[in-house]
């Protein structure tokens, strides 16, 4: 007489998944065989099928295995009601947190195109008022390292896609500081036109080398620059290029008098 019952080869090519996720399964206390035959082969029948259907159903909605071995032991109807609400409120965030991903994405690669097609490294731009919160001050002199970062009390949240701004003051420290909110912010940057010096650099002989072309370059087109220099580090740029960091070296144009 032909088995009714299939081998979990056989079962794993019906449901088009590996053995090892059948096998996985059974270790976490989810499915188990129909019996096992005298050759020591694992045999599944009609009920498996369908219990493996459900917890292949279960999975592709988002539930974990723990949550499947739970409801299996004590389940309820309203019971998998709550796990799947759960599991798509889950999904929801995560699908927010994709959607979140791909605008950051589009915005960096914006943020590259801007710069390849601006016809200067030298741009005159009007701004909005902005906001920044300040982090710690470093002398002049001082050069920045990995344990000054590491010591400050206050960390900055996902600090690796944050633009540092480094705002040089007339005869004082330099003040590194991030974008914020209006209520967060302790520095006003006000609105204007703004000169602005995109350029890449290796270290702080190259930024300061480009300083000077920005301050000649205001020079020679009669801009007069007002209020602190502010020195922006493009964390989105410098992902295109191996070892050079992308800088902006910027400052308000004061209109209301002429070199």
């Amino acid at each position: 007489m032909l088995n009714t019952e299939i081998t979990i080869s056989e079962l794993a090519h019906l449901m088009q998944v590996s053995v090892h996720q059948i096998r996985y399964f059974e270790e976490k206390g989810i499915l188990y065989p129909a019996y096992t035959a005298d050759n020591q082969y694992r045999m599944y029948g009609i009920d498996q099928i369908y219990r493996l259907s459900h917890i292949l159903l279960m999975r592709k909605m988002g539930l974990s295995v723990q949550a499947i071995r739970q409801w299996t032991n004590e389940g309820t109807s309203d019971r998998m009601e709550q796990l799947l609400r759960q599991s798509a409120t889950r999904i929801e965030a995560e699908m927010a947190r994709l959607r979140s991903l791909t605008e950051f994405i589009h915005k960096v690669l914006e943020e590259k195109a801007s710069t390849e097609t601006e016809a200067s490294a030298y741009q005159r731009v009007q701004r909005e008022v902005s906001y920044l919160s300040s982090w710690f001050t470093i002398d002049k002199e001082t050069k920045l390292d990995a344990r000054m970062l590491a010591q400050q009390g206050d960390t900055i949240p996902e600090l690796f896609k944050t633009n540092i701004h480094y705002l040089y003051e007339e005869g004082g420290p330099i003040r590194l500081c991030t974008e914020a909110r209006q209520e967060n912010g302790d520095i006003v940057l006000p609105e204007g036109e703004y000169l602005v010096y995109r350029f890449s650099a290796k270290g702080e002989e190259d930024i300061e080398h480009h300083y000077e072309r920005f301050e000649s370059y205001a020079e020679r087109h009669s801009l007069l620059l007002t209020g602190p220099r502010m020195l922006v580090e493009k964390s989105y740029l410098s992902l295109f290029s191996q070892d050079d960091i992308h800088y902006e070296w910027l400052a308000r144009i004061d209109r209301t008098l002429q070199l």
